[in-house]
């Protein structure tokens, strides 16, 4: 072999390729457009799919409901609270859930306006017996005022008392002073001895219970006297008069109980020229044996019977 064929043949050998250039595969960053666009198509035909479910066109449906009778041979129903109900032929005549629909409409409002109206007659009527037992009420209390006015007439003690009527009950203001107690005093004056001997015995034959309210005026008491203050001293003046009307003429226990009230509720404020005399005292209280909506009536059948 000679050498320029050697040199060629290793030339032939020996020289390399030159390689192919490769490009890199160009990667596609938008392809997640494509997955989120069929995923909107979905979600817009279910909502178009759920809207057409929601609304029933009754001439539509008709004509739908003929052509599949007129395919398959077979009767196309609706459902109406679980109830199978076959799909009329004659598009002139309206389908049957709609007029189940309507039907059940006006009689749930027919059903509402029953129910207001027996509402309505019911409270009527329990206005009318409360205002029965409000007027039952107000006349056993006038009854009993009018026996308590004469016992202290006949003692000689007309004067001494005041009635009211409100929502309590029957209420008898005893001016304290000078009937009952002298100033800063809890000792039954001979006055107080003669109303309560006078009261005891019509407030023992009435069914009601009777409460013994104490009261003060704003003049506070003396320092270093027998009583903290005007608490102390109501409290013990209510107590007193319950335990006279106890043991005098046998009011029963049970039906009494006494209160202090201090200086909290005058009968006239302070700028009265009477306040200290007049809020002085101590409120004998027949209570009501009505029920509180019938009571709330009391002052105005009151006012109405004071009007007269």
């Amino acid at each position: 072999m000679s050498k320029n064929a050697a040199k060629s043949g290793h030339g032939g050998h020996g020289t390399k390729r030159a390689k192919k250039h490769e490009e890199e595969e160009h990667e596609n960053h938008e392809r997640w457009l494509v997955s989120y666009a069929d995923m909107l198509t979905l979600l817009f035909a279910l909502f178009v799919v759920l809207y057409s479910l929601s609304v029933v066109d009754v001439v539509k449906f008709t004509a739908f409901s003929e052509g599949l009778q007129e395919g398959f041979g077979t009767p196309v129903t609706i459902l109406d609270d679980g109830a199978a109900i076959d799909a009329p032929t004659d598009t002139n005549t309206p389908l049957m859930p709609v007029q189940v629909a309507e039907d059940a409409a006006i009689d749930g409002t027919a059903q509402t306006d029953a129910e207001q109206a027996a509402a309505a007659a019911a409270a009527a009527q329990q206005a009318k017996e409360t205002a029965a037992e409000a007027q039952a009420a107000y006349d056993q209390l006038s009854a009993a005022e009018a026996a308590l006015q004469d016992a202290l007439a006949a003692a000689g003690q007309s004067g001494s008392a005041e009635f009211v009527i409100d929502e309590r009950g029957l209420v008898v203001h005893v001016v304290s002073d000078p009937v009952l107690f002298a100033p800063e005093s809890a000792t039954l004056l001979p006055a107080g001895v003669t109303v309560l001997d006078a009261l005891a015995p019509t407030l023992a034959g009435l069914p009601n219970e009777i409460r013994v309210e104490g009261h003060a005026n704003s003049l506070p008491v003396t320092k270093g006297g027998p009583w903290p203050s005007n608490w102390e001293l109501s409290a013990i003046r209510a107590t007193t008069v319950l335990r006279h009307l106890a043991e005098s003429d046998g009011v029963p226990e049970d039906r009494l109980s006494a209160a202090g009230y201090g200086s909290t509720q005058p009968l006239v404020p302070d700028t009265d020229p009477s306040y200290v005399t007049v809020n002085r005292r101590v409120d004998v209280v027949v209570l009501s044996t009505a029920s509180d909506a019938a009571n709330a009536l009391l002052p105005g059948l009151a006012a109405a019977d004071s009007g007269d």
